[in-house]
């Protein structure tokens, strides 16, 4: 089986690592980005990692996180590819707007630790094509 590919997009160092290694201990292929970039080359080197899941943070230095999904959806290269956000903002409107935009999975930071996160995003890629509901919260 090929390696699953994997592209952090959060600025929070602690978390970028942490997740990073999660990721890469399970031998999934990381690249990661701090969101200090412009959303064009942010997408450039998305396009050229082709990752098979995205992790985005909502809250960026330069970039809007609901702006960085639009682009994602919009771009053919990029439109197919599963989104799960890792964001502060948690509250019921913050999810329906990522859902809403195209993100496919939604967690919040104060329900979950980096662990807890990266076990979850790994078991719903484990279980991918069992008819999982899109709004996953279990």
């Amino acid at each position: 089986m090929d390696s699953k590919k994997i592209f952090i997009i959060e600025d929070d160092a602690n978390i970028l690592y942490g997740l990073e290694s999660q990721f890469v201990a399970d031998e999934y292929v990381v690249e990661t980005s701090d969101g200090d970039e412009e959303i064009g080359e942010l997408l450039d080197r998305l396009r050229n990692f082709s990752p098979d899941y995205i992790i985005l943070d909502l809250i960026l230095p330069k970039i809007d996180g609901f702006d960085v999904i639009k682009k994602i959806k919009a771009d053919d290269e990029l439109n197919d590819r599963q989104i799960f956000i890792f964001t502060d903002l948690s509250d019921e409107d913050t999810r329906q707007r990522s859902l809403t935009v195209g993100a496919d999975y939604v967690f919040f930071k104060d329900e979950f630790e980096t662990f807890e996160f990266s076990e979850k995003v790994k078991k719903i890629i484990s279980n991918q094509g069992k008819n999982l509901d899109r709004d996953y919260d279990a």
